[in-house]
Formats: structure tokens, sequence, C-alpha cells
């Protein structure tokens, strides 16, 4: 009977990915006959054992012989096995190969981009349907921890880091994005910011602080040079207490007048127009001023001109142009 056609359009008598037996014989596809063994049948075909077993989706390591053929030649091996040293220095050499793992890496380089055997398929199909689901989902889940596992040691040990969450942290402190580390790791860009909750929970909760802003990142290098430990307290130093102007700043950080401004704002620090004009005219203020016991020449003025005194004669006394004195008194002088 029969049971379909190849893709060439040879018929064929059992079904593509079953060996059919009735226990001491298997049915050959090609004619539908049962035999002993269908190995030493196929020649009359002209067909070759591989050949045979790709057209019909066998294992590559799966008898085709019967049950009782199949026991008389265990039994043979195992004679020989008694009585002939180099079947047993094979075996031993197979059970090393075999417990190494040498074994199964060739099988699987051998098998690397060959079709997957339907009657393998179905063997896994129908061992699978006796697993329970939890089982299941819990074997998958462990793989999955695993796998993680083995990457994350992976990518530590190819940057020279004890560990995952101290390789992503510094590259964190130095102003990169997941996105950026995940790529420079080789990895999907995607890859870190879906795995990182799961291998360090504690750095993905706190990534947000420990990350330098891509901007800060840009100024670090100027800060630590200047001797401070961050972007804020360099800004701080270099604006309010030096009085360098944003401008000034940008060119010893090597980078624009909006990058410094954006990055004062960040840290809250207000930027001071003119900052350097203004720290000097504050200081050739309160020298004038000094002279006459004053902190400034605004309090000066005001004092003196109270006291009933003429912006000329305040000139005359101070040695400050008229339209200084003026300035100051308004507020403007600063």
């Amino acid at each position: 009977m029969i049971a379909g056609h190849l893709g060439d359009g040879t018929p064929i008598h059992a079904p593509v990915g079953v060996l059919l037996s009735d226990g001491d014989r298997v049915c050959c596809h090609l004619c539908g006959r049962w035999y002993l063994s269908v190995a030493s049948h196929l020649r009359v075909h002209g067909w070759t054992k591989a050949a045979y077993i790709a057209a019909f989706g066998l294992e590559v390591g799966n008898s085709l012989a019967g049950r009782l053929t199949r026991q008389r030649r265990a039994e043979a091996l195992r004679a020989r096995q008694r009585r002939e040293p180099a079947v047993q220095q094979a075996q031993a050499a197979a059970r090393v190969r075999a417990r190494s793992g040498a074994l199964t890496a060739a099988a699987a380089e051998a098998a690397r981009g060959r079709p997957h055997p339907q009657e393998r398929l179905a063997k896994t199909l129908a061992a699978l349907a006796g697993v329970r689901p939890a089982a299941r989902a819990e074997g998958n889940r462990q793989r999955s921890e695993q796998h993680l596992s083995d990457v994350s040691a992976k990518v530590a040990a190819q940057f020279g880091f004890a560990s995952f969450a101290g390789y992503v942290r510094d590259r964190l402190a130095s102003g990169r994005s997941l996105a950026a580390i995940s790529r420079e790791a080789g990895l999907h860009k995607d890859w870190l910011s879906r795995h990182l909750p799961a291998i360090a929970p504690d750095l993905a909760a706190q990534r947000t602080r420990i990350r330098t802003h891509p901007g800060d990142a840009r100024l670090l290098p100027a800060a630590r040079a200047a001797g401070h430990a961050g972007v804020g307290a360099y800004l701080r130093h270099r604006h309010l207490r030096q009085h360098r102007t944003v401008a000034a700043i940008a060119a010893e950080a090597g980078v624009t007048r909006w990058s410094v401004l954006a990055a004062m704002e960040r840290h809250g620090i207000a930027a001071v127009p003119h900052a350097t004009k203004r720290h000097r005219a504050a200081s050739r203020s309160s020298s004038a001023a000094a002279p006459f016991g004053f902190t400034s020449v605004a309090a000066y003025a005001a004092h003196r001109r109270a006291e009933g005194a003429t912006w000329r004669a305040l000139a005359a006394e101070s040695g400050l142009p008229e339209s200084t004195l003026q300035r100051h008194a308004s507020g403007r002088g600063a």
C-alpha cells in the first residue's frame, strides 16, 4: 500500500519519519516488504544507507534492523569486547571522550546545518508531552539564568573585571549608556537594558544615580585635571570663586560654552555675565572706598550724599569720575 510520494515522485510504502517494525522485522519504505535488516536490502534498490536515512527523515544513528538482528549484533560485539584488546581500547577511549564532553561537541558540529530529522522531532515532541508544563517552565528558566551568567562572566573577564556588575558600574560612571555598553561588549544594543535587572538588580535600581550625565562626562577630564572629584565642584570653583567666564571654562575643558551653561544649570549654578570684568570692577570699587572706611563705592557715595556732598565734591575727594560714582550709587556699577 502506497503511503505517499517523495518530492521526486518516488512512491513510498511507510510514513516519512517512522521506521515501522513488527518486533523482529522492519518495513522498507521503497517497496513495502519486511526484512530483518533494511540496510542490507537497500542495494536491491540502488540506494545507500545515508541517502535512505536522509530521504525518509530518520536519525543518522538509528539502526535499520529488527530486534533479533540487533540482539545478535550486540552479542557478537560483547564477545569481541571480551577477547579483543583493540575493541576494549576503542571503547575506553570513547568513554573518556563522552565524559569530557568532546563526543557531544563533535556530534553537534557534525549535525550543524543539517535539517532536524522528523524521527527525532517526533521523539522530542513525545518526550515533551510527558513533561509537566511547570517542570518545563522551570527548566527553561534555569537554562536562561545559566546562559545569562555565562555571558556576563565572559564579558567581565574580557575587560579585566572581577564581576559583570563592576564592569557596568565603571562604564556608567564614565557616562556611557546601557546601549553603548552593550555594543562595546559585542551584544545587541538592548541586551543590557533587558537583562541587567536579572543579573545585577541592585545596580539596575541605582544606575540613574551612578551614570554620569553625557554632558558632565565631557567636562570630567578637565575637572579631574584641576583636582576636583566632580564637575559641580569644578564649575563652582572656577566660576564663583575664581570668577572665570563661561567662555574661559569652555576653552579650558575643550567644549562649547553651551555645554558649560547646560552643566551649570544641572548643578544649580547661576551663570554670572562678564564674571571676570565684574569681579575686577568690584575689586576696584572696594579699593577706592577702603580709604574712607567703606567696603564699596556705593556705600561711600550714599553716605556722603546723605551728608549733603555734591557729586563734584565726591569726585574731587575720591579721585573717581562723577559718572562712575553715580553709576555705583544707582546700583549699576556691580
